[in-house]
């Protein structure tokens, strides 16, 4: 639509773009403007002919009075003229403070998951900048490869349950290595993004990676970690063919374990978890088998494609079937409450629990949101597989005591054995390397000793004892990363199997089966109680470790900043 002549649109000033500097203005003669040879005038001066308004908060009269009605010609001014109402006086702050920006230094000593945790938090504005570790061609980085490298690498982390923050610091950390200093990664449950812009006028370029699959594998995992490492040391070059080489030799590597070697150990994890709980041999027989059952259907499950949902029904069945039988064969040596508690035990999600309670405590509140929905999805599956065959128990007549939950005091040498065979088993159904192996069982024994000592020596609150152990797990798992500059999940997850809560979550839902709701879901909130106290006590042992082991050299509050306000207003 044309406006009218006249209208409000023709009084707009024309943009800057439209016409050239060196062009005189309309009114203007083109020949009486153009200045003498011998009196040069400056490009600031008002041309002949024009008159420039007064734009301070008192201009218009002498008196100061408010000017008097003028023409709508006259009311048009400069873009870059100041608002009438602005005052010198109370002008705003310099965007930089008096005393200059706070400088930051991050020396090259420190293990490169502590200098890009620190930056990760930072402004754009206020990180230092960065020193390219890896070579780059003459012509500069090539970014789509750069970024695509990343892309591949947060991948295999966040796929073997790596943490959010580890994973962006990690894709940070190899995109400040080969140059690339304004990127911005983001990293959700599946999807994996990141930005780079190449100057403040330069169009930014983004890429993003979709993860479709998840496998626990820690042999992968901990290469990974160790070709980032190699990334980030100036001792070592790696360029872009290597690490492309070597990410995927990483991806075709085997895993270290078999199908069958991974089904024996979830057996013995559940007969060790079995004694744990007060099983004797026969017991230790009895869930190891129904757990290796359990394996087999749901690995059977898998290979037609049905949903983990449904792997997690079925594993759950077998050991609550032979728990089950033998309550109906009358076997008066063994209990079948360890034989149920020990299959419980390799099947519930304490590693995707520990990772979503420390995405929330680190601020990442989708992802961790996401990890948790993931946890109670898989605690729902466990609970429907049991459910299903204590019912049909009850229905021919199976005598399940609820009140056998007496675990005898007498035997803490044999306990400790039980639940460093446990962590054992466990580290192998991680796929975990077979250095870590004997360091993460010890681990394991020392969380147990503590939450023996604590629970039944010092008849403390099971959930506060618990919460203690697993605070200890998470402080030495760091502090074992630290040492070998690896992954922390290795060294944590499997440690914390001995303290996962079995026994309460099987005698709940045997409440349940028997109709007393408000007995099993006391004790069902008994177990979410202690799987929470597990994931926050490893969260601040890991916090605590870091909290003490300060980054070297910084300087200007160059440690890692809080994930949020410090306040909840």
């Amino acid at each position: 639509m044309v406006a009218e002549q006249g209208g409000p649109e023709d009084q707009k000033p024309q943009s800057d773009e439209a016409r050239s500097a060196f062009v005189p203005p309309a009114g203007v003669d083109r020949r009486s403007s153009a200045p003498d040879d011998d009196h040069p005038t400056s490009e600031f001066a008002v041309p002949a002919g024009l008159t420039a308004e007064p734009q301070g908060p008192g201009a218009g009269s002498a008196s100061g009075s408010a000017p008097g009605p003028v023409s709508g010609s006259d009311t048009i001014g400069s873009a870059f003229a100041p608002p009438r109402t602005y005052s010198a006086q109370h002008s705003p702050p310099a965007f930089t403070p008096a005393h200059g920006s706070p400088m930051i230094r991050l020396t090259k000593e420190a293990p490169w998951q502590d200098r890009m945790r620190t930056m990760l938090r930072m402004p754009v504005a206020e990180r230092p900048a960065p020193e390219p570790v890896q070579k780059a061609d003459e012509a500069g980085p090539a970014v789509p490869r750069v970024l695509d490298l990343t892309l591949r690498i947060g991948e295999l982390l966040l796929a073997g349950g790596e943490g959010a923050e580890d994973v962006e610091a990690a894709m940070f950390a190899v995109t400040r290595s080969y140059g690339l200093d304004r990127s911005e990664p983001t990293v959700t449950f599946t999807l994996l993004s990141i930005s780079h812009q190449p100057s403040l006028v330069d169009d930014p370029v983004t890429a993003s990676r979709t993860v479709r699959r998840r496998g626990t594998d820690y042999t992968r995992l901990a290469a990974v970690f160790r070709l980032i490492d190699d990334i980030t040391s100036e001792d070592v070059e790696v360029s872009l063919e290597e690490a492309y080489r070597r990410l995927a030799e990483i991806r075709r590597n085997r895993h270290p374990y078999s199908g069958w070697a991974l089904t024996l150990a979830g057996g013995g994890l559940a007969g060790a978890a079995s004694v744990l709980v007060g099983g004797g041999p026969l017991v230790f027989v009895v869930a190891a088998v129904g757990a290796m059952l359990g394996d087999r259907l749901a690995w059977l499950f898998a290979g037609r494609g049905l949903p983990e949902f449904y792997q997690f029904v079925v594993a759950a069945m077998p050991p609550a079937a032979m728990g089950v039988a033998l309550t109906l064969t009358h076997w008066s040596d063994v209990r079948p409450s360890a034989v149920i508690t020990g299959g419980l035990f390799a099947l519930l999600p304490g590693r995707a629990l520990v990772a979503g309670v420390q995405d929330g405590l680190t601020g990442y509140y989708i992802t961790a949101a996401a990890r948790l929905l993931e946890v109670m999805y898989l605690f729902i599956g466990i609970v429907v597989g049991v459910l299903l065959v204590l019912y049909l128990g009850l229905q021919l007549g199976a005598q399940l005591n609820p009140e056998a939950r007496f675990v005898p005091h007498d035997r803490p040498v044999v306990q400790i054995l039980a639940s460093m065979a446990l962590c054992l088993a466990f580290a192998i159904l991680l796929q975990q390397d077979r250095s870590t192996v004997l360091a993460v069982t010890l681990n394991g024994g020392v969380a147990w000793v503590i939450y023996g000592a604590m629970a039944r020596t010092g008849n403390i609150s099971p959930v506060a004892a618990t919460a203690t152990a697993a605070g200890l797990v998470g402080l030495f798992g760091q502090l074992f990363s630290r040492y070998r500059y690896t992954s922390s999940l290795p060294f944590i997850t499997a440690a914390i199997g001995p303290l996962l809560p079995g026994s309460a979550t099987y005698f709940g839902l045997l409440a349940v089966a028997q109709g007393r709701v408000n007995t099993g879901l006391a004790s069902l909130s008994t177990a979410v109680a202690t799987a929470l106290a597990i994931a926050i006590g490893v969260n601040l042992g890991s916090e605590i470790s870091r909290l003490f082991m300060r980054v070297p050299g910084a300087v200007g509050g160059a440690n890692r900043r809080a994930a949020k306000r410090t306040r909840g207003f």
